[in-house]
């Protein structure tokens, strides 16, 4: 009964150990992804809009120009930091980004 009160705290505090070491370097990767994601979906519902004939306004000159500096900066980020899946996945966002202009504009 000892023994097993013994490996279960032993078991508790390597879990805690392992979780204080790696909760920082995960949650830093989540929201990279998330916002990397999150920055490529933003134009979606107008460009969705305007390829179905729901709308015919485009969105903000601005606003499309800031995501795409920013994800050309998170892109340039993860070339230096030779991040091979933050570069496929920008890589790709960026590819579908301009697949869908193009069917905008050769409608």
């Amino acid at each position: 009964m000892i023994l097993d009160t013994f490996t279960g705290t032993k078991f508790i505090v390597l879990l805690k150990k392992f979780f204080v070491e790696h909760i920082k370097k995960l949650t830093a990767e989540t929201l990279g992804w998330m916002s990397a994601i999150t920055l490529h979906l933003s134009t979606v519902p107008s460009m969705v809009a305007l390829m179905t004939g729901l709308s015919d306004k485009t969105p903000g000159l601005d606003i499309v120009a800031f995501i795409y500096v920013s994800l050309i900066l998170m892109f340039a980020k993860a070339i230096i930091m030779k991040d091979q899946l933050n570069i496929i996945t920008i890589g790709v966002g960026f590819i579908c980004q301009a697949a869908a202009m193009a069917f905008i504009l050769f409608k």
